[in-house]
């Protein structure tokens, strides 16, 4: 009874671990058009079905391509912060053609569980019309994770159908401002950071963007002046764009294919004007070598030769410094001199008189002699024990 109560435990934690394998999504983006997934909370907490998730819990994500550290050169990931979604979004080009692996691995930031999560992506070519005319737009008034969800992304479509030629327009990228050389705004509300977005049309563009696009226009924004726009700007209402910055790609016209150069024999041709000499005259470099290293050697000797004169053959001499100095000043130097010498004399025999501090005081008046006053308090204190 005992050993079944051991394993029922174990077992119970072998199935859950066995139970939380890594979830896996198939995705299909399509060549040159706009992918978005969103990351959501939901998908990656692990929370019973009838239990809401809190919106105070805190997640984070992090995503790279299958064998790699980062993602893929046309996939780009953003979240804003903790507490919101992630996004992962881009344009595949036709090179990403084929099958990649997404690893996206979410953390709760208040019990710092991790939850693995595996996205296939199957990109392929794009199916129906070409889409040759291209034109995108800058938008101050977003930022990127703004207009990735697909709400607000098919609002821009639908408002900027009003400046197009009738047709079906499509989102073919999506990219920050930020990642366009953009800067990042003062913390001011209403400041964003900004958001470029690319359409794409069957339909040829319209005269009011080929307006916009003119010469004229870039012009007058150059000068600071807002462009021309023969329209009505059925944007401004939800969005701000930003006029100057708008760009029309048209790819209906194929654009000449590049010549391709022939290989020759590599012997060229005849050239009545170069003829270049097919003989060498025979030259003997002698001369310019002894030039080269002999010209230097003397002047380098030459430039000794002077500097020895004037530091040993102009000295002034000691004759010409005492000529040259007063006689007061030489008298005072020389007696100086001679009780300097004398002093050492004294010093070095030593046969001198005492010095009159040494000698017993005489007094005059009673012909008495005492010994010099000598001051106790100079005195060690053992000489006065003796």
């Amino acid at each position: 009874m005992a050993a079944s109560m051991i394993w029922i435990p174990l077992l119970a934690g072998l199935l859950a671990g066995l139970g939380c394998t890594e979830a896996q999504t198939t995705l299909h983006p399509v060549v040159g058009r706009l992918f978005v997934h969103t990351l959501d909370r939901e998908t990656f907490l692990r929370l019973p079905e009838h239990v809401a998730v809190p919106p105070t819990v805190p997640v984070t994500y992090h995503a790279n391509l299958q064998g790699h550290p980062d993602l893929p050169r046309w996939l780009r990931y953003t979240q804003r912060s903790p507490h919101h979604a992630g996004f992962l979004y881009g344009s595949p080009t036709p090179e990403d053609r084929g099958r990649q692996v997404i690893e996206v691995i979410a953390y709760n930031r208040d019990s710092f569980d991790t939850t693995p999560q595996r996205l296939v992506l199957l990109i392929r070519d794009p199916e129906g019309p070409l889409l040759p005319y291209q034109a995108e737009f800058l938008v101050r008034s977003h930022d990127v994770e703004e207009v990735l969800p697909s709400l607000p992304a098919s609002r821009f479509l639908t408002v900027l159908g009003g400046l197009w030629e009738p047709g079906e327009l499509q989102l073919l990228n999506i990219t920050s401002a930020l990642d366009r050389g953009g800067r990042v705004p003062l913390p001011i509300e209403g400041r964003k950071e900004g958001v470029y977005i690319k359409v794409g049309s069957a339909s040829p563009f319209s005269t009011c963007l080929k307006m916009v696009a003119s010469p004229d226009s870039q012009a007058r924004c150059a000068q600071g002046q807002p462009p021309l726009l023969s329209c009505y700007d059925t944007l401004a209402s939800h969005f701000r764009v930003d006029w100057c910055n708008v760009s029309l790609v048209d790819k209906s016209v194929p654009e000449p294919a590049d010549e391709v150069p022939t290989r020759g024999d590599g012997i060229l041709e005849r050239d009545p004007f170069f003829c270049p000499p097919t003989e060498a005259a025979a030259r003997d470099f002698l001369t310019d070598a002894l030039v080269t290293l002999l010209v230097p050697l003397l002047v380098a000797l030459l430039l000794t030769l002077l500097l020895a004169y004037i530091m040993c053959c102009r000295r002034e001499g000691r004759l010409k410094r005492d000529l040259a100095t007063s006689d007061i000043q030489m008298v005072h130097h020389c007696t100086i001199r001679e009780n300097t010498e004398e002093l050492r004399q004294m010093a070095a025999s030593r046969e001198v008189p005492r010095p009159l501090s040494t000698l017993p005081m005489f007094n005059v008046r009673t012909g008495q002699q005492l010994p010099p006053q000598v001051d106790s308090a100079q005195v060690p204190l053992i000489l006065d024990q003796h």
